[in-house]
């Protein structure tokens, strides 16, 4: 069970944000991952709990920040109910989407086992595959249906003490304005991607089968 701590920042000026301590665990019917944020002084900042099927699809999401709520799952694409900081109101959503993605490096790694993007050998890319995600921006959770489009580009084996360490390199397209990053994943581990670093790892990466 890998368990360990993220730093999260801004992309573009690398402010520090949040720090993310999580432990996350492939099972029989799927793979879960649970964390805990905290602002940089310490203070609590959110939380995640995610579930996925063994096909990828979220079957359950509950996600905490800046006193708001979001619960979903997949259901007629994704559905979802948002609650405001009073807990009196609280909204619906529903859209055609195949999953959902926010600041949490969870999301990546459900995006890659909901795709499970391959390649014929290690130098050779994958198509790229489109992918309608519901981004739940922060901090206060609002919905945003994005478009992205993602190709696994590179895998390499990396020596370690516990063995050889499969890490894939995947280049993520926005389809809305072109812009495009990488992101480095290792089992269900992000290594590295825009404003998510790696900083502390207890145990190896779980590896999918």
């Amino acid at each position: 069970m890998p368990r360990g701590r993220y730093s999260l920042h801004d992309p573009h000026d690398h402010t520090p944000l949040r720090e993310e301590h999580f432990h996350c665990a492939p099972g029989p019917s799927g793979w879960r991952y649970v964390s805990q944020l905290t602002t940089p002084s310490g203070a609590p900042a959110g939380s995640v709990d995610l579930a996925l099927d063994d096909l990828g699809r979220p079957v359950r999401l509950e996600l905490h920040s800046a006193d708001w709520q979001v619960r979903g799952a997949a259901l007629d694409g994704v559905t979802w109910v948002r609650t405001d900081p009073t807990g009196v109101h609280a909204t619906e959503g529903n859209v055609r989407a195949h999953a959902f993605t926010g600041v949490s490096p969870a999301f990546l790694v459900a995006t890659v086992r909901l795709l499970r993007l391959t390649s014929a050998a290690v130098s050779v890319p994958s198509p790229a595959t489109r992918v309608r995600l519901v981004a739940l921006t922060d901090p206060v959770l609002a919905p945003r249906t994005v478009d992205q489009s993602w190709a696994l580009v590179e895998r390499e084996a990396h020596a370690t003490d516990n063995g050889p360490l499969t890490v894939d390199k995947y280049q993520v397209t926005a389809l809305d304005t072109g812009e495009q990053h990488t992101v480095h994943i290792a089992g269900d581990v992000v290594l590295a991607a825009p404003g998510i670093e790696l900083e502390h790892l207890e145990s190896p990466p779980s590896v999918f089968t």
